[in-house]
């Protein structure tokens, strides 16, 4: 829908409104939260800060942005009509056929209609006296309802660095995650780039072939493996989906992360990865070379044990290096290249198309801020401590405050006037990632606690909304109107996903998952560890038990 006609259908502003329930955010969790609600017969409003659907892929839309979960994984099962009408085009679906995908969704489902768009909840506040949330946006909506439910995404905040001078550069300045929506161009321009995670390492070939001279300024190095993506086979395809729905189901009850096998005929069981203890060398370079040559993220799952035992890390971490070496011509870049400074997929493992090798270009420059850092930006280009880069262009892919970042920022307070802000001081504590003791009837989906950014979030958000819709259902059944999570289970639930971190080695990444990027954060592992499947069991348990740790009134 153009965005004229948006701004018409949602022209005017809730003055005191009543729903059933309240949602932040229009993302794939807001529109699967909305289907379900309706089907419930409750009322509802969604309030989104941009003027369309789609989250995270509706803001990001810098060159090569691509998701890094196959797009056949990365979808909607709810509706078995929906997902044999929609026709992926590549393995690895793009910004662009994402949020069509998801405009597609929301204009099939009609759910624009309960969204107000353009609308930045900015506070939430609990009325004890009535049960009830009350919100208000920044531009003067007011809302009442039962329940809220924060579906704002783990990386939908972006993170600026703090280098001095940034607001004097005179060329022309974009944020990764905040990319504008006209096309961009860079033919003939000196471009910088400063960031090298997931952001910064699609961007960088895309830019590479346009740019005059592109330099990227790399802090810390992360470890890619190629996406091999390519177009969708359309016979291939269909054959696929003859087994969608059993391959649904492999990807929720799968002891990782939700993305399944994507063979034509789905396996029941598939074979189990070996530890490296039991290999031989030449059988663990077979293995990682078959996963390196097949694609994808699931590279990390070749050996069972590479994210629990240092030694088997670090020889997975050994075979990535010696391919960087293998492609990169330069010697010193390949080495400026080779992270040695955390266990290999404890900081989220990059998938690429060409990243390695777009160093091999005339006009491409690593610039190794380890060793020249960055003193300040200045009107015309970056200078670091021995030169100054002149550029055109300067391109901002530094991450996002992650995970509690959009909650944190939004004026939130619970049962007594206590803020979710002061709650989570030390670190965000919920139980099961999904409500937060003291905050009544208020939801998070795929909050701080649960897999959320270590798995399939398309599954995650579904397993939640469902759950979230199914406690409400029992809620509804026996004329209960209020629900909190007791502190107790919270701290049981805290206490779980810390004991399953510390199994692993993610603990020594450094990274988004520890909000380790942003200054100041707590250092609290945030993700929940033990995979999609474990935890659905959980939480099945859990409602089987009366929804144990939940007290009703």
């Amino acid at each position: 829908m153009p965005s004229d006609a948006i701004a018409l259908s949602n022209a005017s502003i809730d003055r005191d409104a009543q729903f059933d329930v309240v949602i932040v955010g229009a993302g794939f969790a807001g529109l699967y939260l909305l289907y379900r609600l309706r089907q419930m017969g409750l009322t509802a409003r969604a309030y989104e800060q941009g003027d369309n659907v789609g989250g995270t892929w509706y803001w990001n839309r810098y060159p090569g942005a691509r998701c890094d979960a196959e797009s056949l994984a990365y979808s909607f099962s709810f509706s078995p009509e929906l997902e044999q009408e929609w026709q992926w085009t590549e393995r690895y679906a793009g910004q662009a056929e994402i949020l069509r995908y998801a405009e597609h969704v929301a204009d099939r489902f009609d759910l624009r209609k309960d969204i107000r768009f353009e609308s930045k909840v900015t506070r939430a506040e609990f009325d004890a006296t009535r049960s009830e949330w009350r919100l208000e946006t920044d531009r003067g909506d007011r809302a009442r309802a039962r329940f809220c439910i924060m579906a704002t995404g783990c990386l939908s905040v972006p993170q600026r660095p703090n280098i001095p001078g940034i607001d004097d550069f005179k060329g022309k300045l974009y944020q990764a995650s905040l990319w504008p929506r006209r096309e961009t161009r860079f033919d003939g321009e000196r471009v910088g780039i400063i960031g090298t995670g997931s952001s910064g390492i699609q961007a960088i070939p895309v830019i590479a072939e346009q740019a005059r001279h592109l330099w990227v300024f790399q802090r810390t190095p992360n470890f890619s493996v190629p996406a091999c993506n390519a177009p969708l086979d359309p016979n291939w395809v269909a054959e696929f989906k003859r087994y969608y729905r059993e391959h649904r189901s492999m990807h929720k009850r799968g002891a990782g992360s939700g993305f399944g096998d994507l063979e034509i005929v789905p396996r029941e069981r598939a074979p189990a990865a070996m530890t490296a203890a039991g290999m031989s060398d030449a059988e663990i370079a077979a293995i990682l070379e078959q996963y390196w040559n097949h694609g994808g993220a699931r590279f990390m799952g070749a050996i069972a044990d590479s994210l629990m035992n240092r030694e088997t890390n670090r020889i997975v971490a050994d075979f990535v290096r010696a391919k960087i070496r293998s492609i990169v011509r330069d010697p010193a870049t390949a080495e400026a290249l080779c992270p040695t400074d955390h266990p290999i997929g404890t900081k989220r493992i990059c998938v690429d198309s060409n990243y390695y090798e777009t160093y091999n270009r005339d006009n491409v420059t690593l610039v190794n801020v380890a060793h020249d850092p960055i003193e300040r930006v200045t009107a015309n280009g970056v200078a670091t401590r021995d030169r100054e880069f002149p550029l055109d262009t300067l391109v901002l892919a530094t991450g996002f405050d992650a995970m509690t970042g959009a909650l944190q920022r939004i004026d939130i307070r619970g049962e007594g006037g206590v803020r979710l802000l002061d709650e989570w001081a030390a670190g965000p504590r919920s139980n099961l990632g999904l409500m937060v003791a003291g905050f009544p009837n208020l939801f998070t989906i795929t909050g701080p606690g649960s897999p959320s950014v270590l798995s399939n979030m398309l599954v995650s958000i579904e397993q939640h909304v469902d759950w979230v819709i199914d406690l409400m259902e029992a809620m509804r059944g026996k004329g209960q109107t209020r629900v909190d999570t007791t502190p107790t289970a919270q701290d049981r639930w805290v206490d779980h996903v810390n004991q399953v971190a510390a199994q692993t080695l993610f603990g020594e990444g450094g990274s988004w998952y520890l909000g380790a990027n942003v200054p100041g954060k707590p250092r609290v592992f945030m993700p929940y560890a033990g995979g999609v499947g474990a935890y659905r069991v959980i939480c099945n348990g859990v409602a089987s038990r009366g929804y144990e740790g939940f007290v009703f009134a």
